[in-house]
C-alpha cells in the first residue's frame, strides 16, 4: 500500500470517529523531514466530547489513553499504535481549545505547561503551530495568518526571563557545590527556554523540542556540557559560557 493510500485509509477511519471534526497529519511527515523510519503523527480534532473507548473499538494495537492522561491541558492525550505495520501517533485536540489559543496567540498572550519528554514544557501556541503546519486529511481547520505580530513581540522576553532565572539559580545554588547533573539538567533546560525565545523572535513555529536548539544555533552547547567535571570552577565555567551563547543567540546585550 503507498504512503498516500495509507493515509487516506487512516484518516477516513479516524474521521468517522464520534465527535471527530477533522483529521490531520502533523511532525516531521507534514513538514517534509521525514525518514523512512519516521512515525505517523496524527491529530483528530473532536467538538465537545470524545470517547477514548471509540478509538479502542477500532481494534488496533497499542496503546490508547484517556482524555487528559498526558498532563491535561492543550496536550490532552492520545494512542501510540500500529497501524498494517506504519508507527502511528494519535494526538487528540480539543478545537474549542484550539480556537481558544489561536484567539490568544494573535493578541500576543500564552502559556506554559509540562509535558512528558519536553524539558521547558510546551507554550500552548504549539496548537496554533499545528494549524499552520500540519496537513489536513479529513474536515478542514482555522488557519493563522502568518506568525503573529504580537506573539513575536511576547514571546522572546518571557522566554529568556525564565532562562535567566534557570541558569542565575545554577550559578548560584548547583555549580558552586560541585552538583553536575542539576547544572547541567538547569544549562539544558535554559538552553530550551533561550530556543522559544530565538525562533519565537524569527517569527518561525515549532512543534516541539526534537530540533529546537539545532534551530536555534545552539548545538555548540553540547561541548560545553561534555567537557564540565564536577567541580565549582569547571561548572561555573560551563554556566558562564552557556550564558555567553544564550546571549549570542537572542541578541542580547
Amino acid at each position: 500500500m503507498t504512503d498516500e493510500a495509507f493515509l487516506d485509509r487512516l484518516g477516513g477511519r479516524l474521521a468517522g470517529l464520534p465527535g471527530v471534526e477533522t483529521v490531520t497529519l502533523g511532525g516531521s511527515r507534514a513538514q517534509g523531514t521525514h525518514g523512512p523510519d519516521s512515525d505517523w503523527d496524527v491529530a483528530v480534532y473532536y467538538r465537545g466530547a470524545f470517547d477514548p473507548e471509540d478509538l479502542r473499538a477500532l481494534g488496533l494495537p497499542g496503546e490508547v489513553s484517556e482524555l487528559g492522561a498526558w498532563g491535561g491541558g492543550v496536550f490532552n492525550g492520545g494512542a501510540w499504535l500500529t497501524v498494517e505495520d506504519r508507527k502511528v501517533d494519535v494526538h487528540y485536540r480539543d478545537l474549542d481549545v484550539v480556537e481558544r489559543e489561536l484567539e490568544r496567540a494573535e493578541r500576543g498572550e500564552f502559556h506554559v505547561e509540562p509535558l512528558m519528554f519536553h524539558l521547558a514544557g510546551i507554550p500552548s501556541y504549539l496548537v496554533v503551530a499545528e494549524l499552520a503546519l500540519n496537513r489536513v486529511l479529513h474536515g478542514s481547520l482555522p488557519r493563522p495568518d502568518g506568525y503573529p505580530r504580537a506573539l513575536r513581540e511576547a514571546a522572546p522576553p518571557y522566554w529568556q526571563g525564565v532562562a535567566h532565572l534557570t541558569l542565575s539559580y545554577a550559578r548560584a545554588a548547583h555549580a558552586p557545590r560541585g552538583r553536575l547533573t542539576e547544572t547541567a539538567g538547569a544549562v539544558a533546560t535554559a538552553a530550551t527556554q533561550t530556543a522559544h525565545a530565538v525562533l519565537a523572535a524569527r517569527g518561525e513555529w515549532i512543534t516541539n523540542e526534537k530540533t529546537l536548539l539545532s534551530r536555534a544555533g545552539l548545538r555548540p552547547l553540547d561541548s560545553v556540557l561534555a567537557g564540565a567535571r564536577a567541580d565549582a570552577q569547571s561548572l561555573t565555567s560551563a554556566v558562564d559560557e552557556a550564558t555567553r551563547l544564550f546571549s549570542e543567540a537572542t541578541g542580547a546585550r
